[in-house]
Parts: structure tokens; C-alpha cells; sequence
């Protein structure tokens, strides 16, 4: 168990309202009157998040898309967003994150409306927090049901090729780096979905990863056919292990049909267990070592 889910599960006893729903979910769940909020908090940090080398104003744009993911995963509508921010020793870096923060903003129409500013001896840590507004039935990590298929939205990989482009090992096609540098929260997606299935999460820290997760927070076991992953490259097991692709993971009844303006592939299924489960061609084959990324 890595040290990130041993400090979750000694939080586990403070979250006792409903809305928390346990600290398995990315996000809580609050009525407040005859509405529904969905909130969630992200953070970026320097060196392990992003580059330091990477454009500040790209750094403002995944620190908003990153939250706004999490909203997408719940099928929620932004509404606005509060900012922690880490004061550098680079004033001109501050400016070129606000400017490319405004960018960001208001591609998503979401409104800024307050937060903290800090300083720290060195690096930068930046948190968001962002509120959105359920419009149906909001998705657990945990409704899932056994029987129940899974699915995944766009293709998985790019951001993991683009990672590669910024730190200069390898060359590849601009999408592939605007993909890590600028990942596109899939809200629309979410929306329609989000009243439609049993459970969804983003994919953030890896396929693999991440559909554990989902399948643990249900109480079953998981299968997935790595040949039916969409994935960009031509490494399958590097794809479903590396994070940062922001697409949609759902869990759905058998005969369940995407939206049509939705584009998403069906790669495996839940039963009765535990754990995790990786065929190819109908073959079981081992884990990989790494099923994503975890704080240590």
C-alpha cells in the first residue's frame, strides 16, 4: 500500500458527511438547497506534475483542465473555481501563468473566485479547487455492478509520448505534446453519460491504475483485453500505465450503447473478486510492475 492510501484511509474517520462518500471518489457531493454541487481539489507540483521548463501558461491550462476532469467524471457543469498559488522567485513566470489562467478560464467559462498565495523556499506548488453543478444522477467510482462492462473514452497514450517530446527523448507530432501540456477535460462527454451508467472515474494516473480502483471502491474484480485498448503508439503496456490522459472510464450494463457524439471502446468487464485481470487475445498474461502512478 503506498504512503498516499495509508494517509487517505487515516482520513477516512473526518469524512463522515454523505457527500464525502468514503474518500473513494475524486470528487463529494453536496446538496445545498435544491441543488446539487460536485467539488473537487487537484494540485500541480513542480518536477512531478509538470516540467519546470514547461510554458506557465501551459501549466495554468492543465492545472484548470485537470480539475475540470474530475468534475467530467461525475457528470457535472462548472460553475467556478478557488486557486492556491506558490509565489516564485520569477515574477515574469507569474505573469505569463496568469495570463495563460485567464486563457483557461474563460475557454471554460469558469469563473475565478478567490483563493490563497503563498511562498515556498523553492519549487512551486498550485491547487484548485472546482465547483460544479450535478445535472442528474452523479456517478461513483463505486456503483459498479458485477456483470457490468467497461468502457473507455478517446484514445490512451498520447500524453505519455508527449512527456517524452518535452523532456527531449523523443520527436513526434504536436498533438502528442499538447496532449500532456493541454489535456482536454471530456465535459460534454461526461454529461451525457454521467446519467446513463453505474460508475465512472478519469483516467489520471493510468488505465491499469485506474480501473483497479474502481473495480476495489465496487468490491469485484476486473478484466481487461489489452488488444481492444484504444491506444496512440504501438506499446500497449506503456499506454495503459502511464497517466495524464484525462479520458473517461465507465461502467455500464451489457447491450449499453454510447451516445453517438461520444466516442468510446468497450475493453472488459467486472465479476465477482478481486483484483485485476490483463488478457490478450483471450490469453491471461502478467502485470506489469507499475500499474500507474502512486505518490509513494
Amino acid at each position: 500500500m503506498s504512503r498516499e492510501q495509508q494517509f487517505i484511509d487515516r482520513l477516512k474517520p473526518l469524512a463522515r458527511d454523505p457527500g464525502a462518500r468514503g474518500l473513494i471518489d475524486d470528487a463529494a457531493v453536496l446538496a445545498v438547497g435544491n441543488e446539487t454541487l460536485v467539488l473537487t481539489h487537484d494540485m500541480l507540483v513542480e518536477g512531478v506534475h509538470y516540467l519546470p521548463a514547461d510554458p506557465p501558461a501551459d501549466v495554468a491550462w492543465k492545472l484548470v483542465a485537470v480539475n475540470l476532469s474530475d468534475l467530467a467524471a461525475k457528470g457535472a457543469v462548472p460553475v467556478a473555481a478557488l486557486m492556491g498559488y506558490t509565489l516564485g522567485p520569477d515574477a515574469d513566470w507569474d505573469a505569463a501563468f496568469v495570463a495563460g489562467l485567464g486563457a483557461a478560464l474563460g475557454a471554460f467559462a469558469l469563473p475565478l473566485l478567490g483563493g490563497d498565495t503563498v511562498t515556498m523556499p523553492q519549487g512551486r506548488a498550485l491547487g484548485l479547487t472546482a465547483i460544479g453543478r450535478a445535472t442528474g444522477p452523479v456517478p461513483s467510482r463505486g456503483g459498479v455492478q458485477a456483470g457490468d462492462q467497461l468502457w473507455v473514452t478517446g484514445r490512451i497514450g498520447a500524453a505519455r509520448l508527449g512527456l517524452a517530446i518535452a523532456k527531449g527523448m523523443a520527436e513526434g507530432p504536436e498533438e502528442w505534446l499538447t496532449a500532456y501540456r493541454r489535456p482536454m477535460p471530456r465535459l460534454a462527454w461526461g454529461q451525457a453519460l454521467g446519467p446513463r451508467v453505474h460508475a465512472m472515474a478519469d483516467v489520471s494516473d493510468g488505465l491499469l491504475i485506474d480501473a483497479r480502483r474502481m473495480a476495489a471502491a465496487s468490491g469485484l474484480g476486473v478484466t481487461i483485453a489489452l488488444e481492444t485498448v484504444p491506444i496512440v503508439g504501438d506499446d500497449a503496456l506503456a499506454a495503459v500505465t502511464a497517466g495524464d490522459d484525462y479520458e473517461l472510464l465507465f461502467a455500464a450494463p451489457p447491450g449499453f450503447a454510447p451516445p453517438s457524439d461520444c466516442i468510446a471502446t468497450l475493453i472488459g468487464g467486472f465479476a465477482p473478486g478481486e483484483g485485476l485481470r490483463l488478457t490478450r487475445d483471450g490469453a491471461a498474461i502478467a502485470l506489469p510492475a507499475r500499474l500507474g502512478y502512486e505518490h509513494d
